[in-house]
C-alpha cells in the first residue's frame, strides 16, 4: 500500500532521522541506508538543486528521446503526469495503466498516483511524496521523485563483489582509475571537480577516444569539457553536467555525479561482461592446456620407459652360455654397468612418472575434468607389468653368471688335468705295442728267452700300475661331457683312442705272455738280482712319477679351510719321503750288488739290466725331480693360503658394511611408514620436513657406494659367498629403490595435498581436522579406510549417516563417490577429494557456455574473429582449432559451436 502523506507536512525525500528510508524491503532499504546526503540545510543550496536540475533534466531526456520526445522544465513538465508515466515505461520496458487524458486537476493527480503505484510496486517506500505536491510542481518533490526512479532503476542493480549499489559504484570506478594517475576517486563529489576521473573511466574502456597524457591537473573546466563532449559524440551519454557549476561549487552535487557515472557504467557494462566472460574461459583454457601438455609428457616418458623395458628384458632373459671364462666374465661386467650406470636413472623415471600421473589426476580432478586415460599399452598397470617381468627376467641373471664363471673354471681344471695325465699315459705307451708285437723270441736263446719273460712280467706289473691313470682320464672325460665342455668331442676323441690302445695293450700282452710261455721250459733262470730290482724299482719308479704328477697337479679353493686341507695333505706325504729315500738306498743296493757279484765272479754283464728299463740313473733323476717340486707345491700352497685370507678379509669388510647399510635402509623405510602417518603442522612444514629427510637419504648415498664397490672386488676375486652376513649386494640395491621411492611418493601426496587445498580453498586447519580424522580411524596405519572405519569418520565429521533407512541411504551416496571401484577401501587422497567438493564449488561446463555466449554476443555460435578479438592469440588458436562447425539453422559461414566444445572440456555429453 502506497503511503502518500497530506501535501501540507514537512518537505522530506530519502531517508529520514526516524529510520523510514524511501527504499523498502531489502536492498533498497540497504543502499539508501548509506546515504547521509539528504540533510534538511544542505538541500536548501541553490548550487545542488541547480546540479540536480540540469542533471536529472538531461538523464530523463536520455530516456524519453527514446519514445520521441522530452522534457524542459522539470517541475513543470511532469505535473500531469503523462510523460512521467511514458518516462516509466521506458526505462522498465513494461505497460503501465492507461492514463487519463483530462485536463483537470483530478487527472492530474490520478495520472501522478499511477505513476507512484508503479515505482512502489517494484519495492520502493515513498515517504512524504504525493501526487499533489507533482502536480503542484514542487520542485524539491519532484527532484526526489526523479532520484528515487534513478536510484531504482538505474543505480540499484549495480553491486560490485556483493557491495550495495552505492558502494558498487564507487568500488568499480576506483578499479577502472587505479592505474591512472592524478586520479583517487574516494566519493562521488569532490573526487570528480579536476575531471580526470571522468577521462580515465573514458580512456580505460575507449582509449582511442582519450588521449590521456595531454591532460592537466590545474586546468579542471577543460578536463570536464572534453569528457563531457566525448562521452556525448562517442557513448550516446548526454551532457548532464556543467563543468564551471562543478568547479565553483565546493562540494558538487553527489546525486547528480552518481546519476552521470551511472550512465558510464551502463554504458560500458557489456564491455565488463565480455572481460569477464574471457577471463573465465582464459582461465578454463589455460587449465585444458596444461593438463594437456603434461598428458603429452606422460604418454612420451611412458612409451620411452617401455621401450627400454622391451630392449632390456631379453638381454636378461638370454642365458645361452660361452665358451669360456672371458666372455663370460664380460658378461658380467655388462651386468655390472646395468645395475650401476643404467637401470638406477630407469628406476627414477619409473617413480617420477607415477608422480607425474598422480599430479595430473589431480589436477584434472581439481579442473572438474575426466580422469586421464592413457592410451592402450602404456596405463601404470603396463609400465608396473612390464617392471615386474624385467625384476623377474632380471632376478637369478647375476647368479647364473657366477655359477657359470664356475663352471667354466671347473672345467678348464678338468681339461688341463685331462690334458695332462693324457700325455704322461700316451708318452709311456710311446712304443709299447712295437714292443708287444716284436717277435724276438723266435731267435733268442733260452737265456734271452727266460729274460724276455721276466722282463714281460716287470711290463704287466708296470702296466697294472697304470690301470688306475686310464681310470681317472676315463672319468675326467666323463665328467666334462656331463659339463657340457665345448671341446669336449675332442676330448671324447683323445679318450677313446687311450681306451682302445689301453685294450689292445691288454690284448698284446696277453698273447705275448702266452708266447713266452710256450718257450718256458727252455729258459734258464734269469738272474734273481736283477729281476728282484726290476719288481722293486718299477713300483717305486711309478710312485715317484705318480708323486711328480700330484705336485704338479693344479688345484682350485674357495675357502681358506679348502686350502688349509691341502696343505695339510701335502705336509702328511712329505712326512713320507724318509721311508721312500731309504726304499730308493735299497733297490740301488740291489744294483751295486749285482755289479758287485758279477766283478767277484768275473761275469761280463752285455747291456743294462734285462728285466726293466728303470736304470739307477733314471731313479736318481727323478728322485732329484721330486725333491725340487716339493719345495714349490710348498709355496704355490703358501700363495693360495695368502689369497684365501685376502678373500676371507674382502668377505669380513664387506659384512662390516652390509650390516650397517641393511638395517640402516630397513629403519629409514620403518620411520617413513610412521612419519606419513603422524604429520604434524602445516602441509608446508611437512613437505619441508620431508624434503630435509629425504636429502639426509641421499646424503647416505655414499655408503652405498662405498659397498658397490667393495662388493665388486669381491666377484672380482670370484667369492660366490659370504658366511659373515645375511644381506647381499642385490637385498641391498632393492632396499635402497624401494626407500628412494617410497619418500618421493610421500612428498608428492603431500604435494597433491597442497594442490588440493589451494585449489579447493581447503584452510589449514580444516586440512588438520581431516588428516587427524583420518588417522584416528585407521588402526592398522595401512593408509585407507574400511567401510566402518570411514563410516565412523563421517560420524566424527557432523555427517548423519547413522543406521536408518536415510542415513544408510546417504552413507552409500558417499562410498559410491569416494569408492566408485567398489574396493572396499577409502583412500586419504579419496577422502580429501571428498571432503573439498563437499564445500568448494568450481568451474561448470555450464558457466564456460555462458561466458562463450556473451563473447558471441548472445548468439548460439560464434566466429573466429570474434574469438581472436576477445581471447588472447595463443588461447584464441586454441578454441579455433578444436571446435566443430556450427549445425544449427541460425548457422552462418565460419560459425563455430561453442557448447559442444565446452562440454568436451569437462567430458561430459553435449547439452
Amino acid at each position: 500500500m502506497v503511503d502518500y502523506h497530506a501535501a501540507n507536512q514537512s518537505y522530506q525525500y530519502g531517508p529520514s532521522s526516524g529510520g523510514n528510508g524511501a527504499g523498502g524491503g531489502g536492498s533498497m532499504g540497504d543502499y539508501m541506508a548509506q546515504e547521509d546526503d539528504w540533510d534538511r540545510d544542505l538541500l536548501l543550496d541553490p548550487a545542488w538543486e541547480k546540479q540536480q536540475r540540469k542533471t536529472f533534466t538531461a538523464w530523463c531526456n536520455s530516456h524519453l528521446r527514446k519514445a520521441g520526445t522530452q522534457i524542459e522544465n522539470i517541475d513543470e513538465d511532469f505535473r500531469d503526469g503523462l510523460k512521467l508515466m511514458l518516462l516509466l515505461e521506458v526505462i522498465s520496458g513494461e505497460r503501465l495503466p492507461k492514463p487519463e487524458r483530462g485536463k483537470m486537476r483530478v487527472h492530474k493527480i490520478n495520472n501522478v498516483n499511477k505513476a507512484l503505484d508503479f515505482i512502489a510496486s517494484k519495492g520502493v517506500k515513498l515517504v512524504s511524496i504525493g501526487a499533489e505536491e507533482i502536480v503542484d510542481g514542487n520542485a524539491k518533490m519532484t527532484l526526489g521523485m526523479i532520484w528515487t526512479i534513478i536510484l531504482r532503476f538505474a543505480i540499484q542493480d549495480i553491486s560490485v563483489e556483493e557491495t550495495s549499489a552505492k558502494e558498487g559504484l564507487l568500488l568499480w570506478c576506483q578499479r577502472k582509475t587505479a592505474p591512472y594517475k592524478n586520479v583517487n576517486v574516494q566519493n562521488f563529489h569532490i573526487s570528480w571537480k579536476d575531471g580526470l576521473a571522468f577521462n580515465a573511466l573514458i580512456h580505460r574502456h575507449r582509449p582511442e577516444l582519450i588521449e590521456y597524457d595531454k591532460l592537466r591537473k590545474d586546468d579542471p573546466v577543460t578536463n570536464l569539457n572534453n569528457a563531457f563532449e566525448v562521452a556525448e559524440k562517442y557513448l550516446d551519454i548526454p551532457k548532464m553536467l556543467d563543468a564551471e557549476d562543478i568547479v565553483n561549487t565546493a562540494r558538487p552535487d553527489e546525486k547528480a555525479i552518481m546519476t552521470y557515472v551511472s550512465s558510464f557504467y551502463h554504458a560500458f557494462s557489456g564491455a565488463q561482461k565480455a572481460e569477464t566472460a574471457a577471463n573465465r574461459i582464459c582461465k578454463v583454457l589455460a587449465v585444458n592446456q596444461e593438463n594437456e601438455h603434461l598428458m603429452e609428457d606422460y604418454e612420451r616418458l611412458a612409451s620411452d620407459l617401455l621401450e627400454w623395458i622391451r630392449r632390456t628384458i631379453p638381454w636378461l632373459e638370454d642365458r645361452v652360455p660361452q665358451k669360456t671364462i672371458q666372455e663370460m666374465q664380460q658378461k658380467l661386467e655388462d651386468f655390472r654397468d646395468y645395475r650401476r650406470v643404467h637401470k638406477p636413472p630407469k628406476v627414477q623415471e619409473k617413480c617420477q612418472l607415477e608422480i607425474n600421473f598422480n599430479t595430473l589426476q589431480t589436477k584434472l580432478r581439481l579442473s572438474n575434468r575426466p580422469a586421464f586415460m592413457p592410451s592402450e599399452g602404456r596405463m601404470v598397470s603396463d609400465i608396473n607389468n612390464g617392471w615386474q617381468h624385467l625384476e623377474q627376467a632380471e632376478k637369478g641373471y647375476e647368479e647364473w653368471l657366477l655359477n657359470e664363471i664356475r663352471r667354466l673354471e671347473r672345467l678348464d681344471h678338468l681339461a688341463e688335468k685331462f690334458r695332462q695325465k693324457a700325455s704322461i699315459h700316451e708318452a709311456w705307451t710311446d712304443g709299447k705295442e712295437a714292443m708287444l708285437k716284436h717277435r724276438d723270441y723266435e731267435t733268442a736263446t733260452l737265456s734271452d728267452i727266460k729274460a724276455l719273460i721276466r722282463k714281460h712280467e716287470a711290463f704287466e706289473s708296470d702296466l697294472a700300475a697304470h690301470q688306475d691313470r686310464v681310470e681317472q682320464i676315463a672319468a675326467i672325460a666323463q665328467e666334462l661331457n656331463e659339463l657340457d665342455y665345448y671341446d669336449s668331442h675332442n676330448v671324447n676323441t683323445r679318450c677313446q683312442k687311450i681306451c682302445d690302445q689301453w685294450d689292445a695293450l691288454g690284448s698284446l700282452t696277453q698273447s705275448r705272455r702266452e708266447a713266452l710261455e710256450k718257450t718256458e721250459k727252455q729258459l734258464e733262470t734269469i738272474d734273481q738280482l736283477h729281476l728282484e730290482y726290476a719288481k722293486r724299482a718299477a713300483p717305486f719308479n711309478n710312485w715317484m712319477e705318480s708323486a711328480m704328477e700330484d705336485l704338479q697337479d693344479m688345484f682350485i679353493v674357495h675357502t681358506i679351510e679348502e686350502i688349509e686341507g691341502l696343505i695339510s695333505a701335502h705336509d702328511q706325504f712329505k712326512s713320507t719321503l724318509p721311508d721312500a729315500d731309504r726304499e730308493r738306498e735299497a733297490i740301488l743296493a740291489i744294483h751295486k750288488e749285482a755289479q758287485r757279484i758279477a766283478e767277484s765272479n768275473h761275469i761280463k754283464l752285455l747291456g743294462s739290466n734285462p728285466y726293466t728299463t728303470v736304470t739307477p740313473q733314471i731313479i736318481n733323476s727323478k728322485w732329484e725331480k721330486v725333491q725340487q717340486l716339493v719345495p714349490k707345491r710348498d709355496h704355490a700352497l703358501l700363495d693360495e693360503q695368502s689369497k684365501q685370507q685376502s678373500n676371507e678379509h674382502l668377505r669380513r669388510q664387506f659384512a662390516s658394511q652390509a650390516n650397517i647399510v641393511g638395517p640402516w635402509i630397513q629403519t629409514k623405510m620403518e620411520e617413513i611408514g610412521r612419519i606419513s602417518i603422524e604429520m604434524n603442522g602445516t602441509l608446508e612444514d611437512q613437505l619441508s620436513h620431508l624434503k630435509r629427510y629425504e636429502r639426509s637419504i641421499v646424503d647416505y648415498k655414499p655408503n652405498l657406494d662405498l659397498l658397490e664397490q667393495q662388493h665388486q672386488l669381491i666377484q672380482e676375486a670370484l667369492i660366490f659367498d659370504n658366511k659373515h652376513t645375511n644381506y647381499t649386494m642385490e637385498h641391498i640395491r632393492v632396499g635402497w629403490e624401494q626407500l628412494l621411492t617410497t619418500i618421493a611418493r610421500t612428498i608428492n601426496e603431500v604435494e597433491n595435498q597442497i594442490l588440493t587445498r589451494d585449489a579447493k580453498g581447503i584452510s589449514q586447519e580444516q586440512m588438520q581436522e581431516f588428516r587427524a580424522s583420518f588417522n584416528h580411524f585407521d588402526k592398522d596405519h595401512g593408509g585407507a579406510l574400511g567401510p566402518e572405519e570411514f563410516k565412523a569418520c563421517l560420524i566424527s565429521l557432523g555427517y548423519d549417516v547413522e543406521n536408518d533407512r536415510q542415513g544408510d541411504a546417504e552413507f552409500n551416496r558417499i562410498m559410491s563417490v569416494v569408492d566408485p571401484n567398489h574396493s572396499g577401501l577409502v583412500t586419504f587422497q579419496a577422502f580429501i577429494d571428498f571432503m573439498s567438493r563437499e564445500t568448494t564449488d568450481t568451474d561448470t561446463a555450464d558457466q564456460v557456455i555462458a561466458s562463450f555466449k556473451v563473447l558471441a554476443g548472445d548468439k548460439n555460435f560464434i566466429t573466429a574473429e570474434e574469438l581472436r578479438r576477445e581471447l588472447p592469440p595463443d588461447q584464441a588458436e586454441y578454441c579455433i582449432a578444436r571446435m566443430a562447425p556450427y549445425q544449427g539453422p541460425d548457422a552462418v559461414p565460419g560459425a563455430l559451436d561453442y557448447k559442444s566444445f565446452s562440454t568436451a572440456l569437462y567430458g561430459e555429453s553435449d547439452l
